[in-house]
């Protein structure tokens, strides 16, 4: 596990600014939630982490190293999508669980 620093995010979707200089520190270990009204750049912040979006300005740092030019195969972040990405037969446990499994991490059992 690493710690995850966003470090002035900015994105821009057409000319609408969706983040603002975003800064946020998370601790290894530490687990957060971002919350807010549809459209404040909860997904976006998430995708631009796990590498599926480029930010036009600001830095994503894992243990205080850049992560920009690293590909998504090889960020080791994932991102467990809202409702209709989840898969309908497995429960929340075994959804977030999911992406752990595939690369072989030990996880707690249910």
């Amino acid at each position: 596990m690493s710690s995850v620093k966003v470090v002035k995010l900015t994105k821009y979707f057409n000319k609408v600014k969706v983040l603002d200089d975003l800064n946020l520190n998370i601790e290894q270990g530490q687990i957060i939630s971002l919350l807010g009204p549809s459209g404040c750049g909860k997904s976006t912040t998430l995708k631009i982490i796990a590498g599926i979006l480029e930010p036009d300005d600001g830095d994503i740092l894992f243990n205080n190293k850049s992560v920009l030019n690293i590909p998504i195969e090889n960020r080791n972040a994932v991102i467990v999508f809202q409702d209709y990405l989840l898969f309908p037969h497995l429960d929340v446990y075994d959804n977030i669980a999911f992406g752990l499994k595939i690369k072989k991490k030990k996880i707690h059992n249910k």
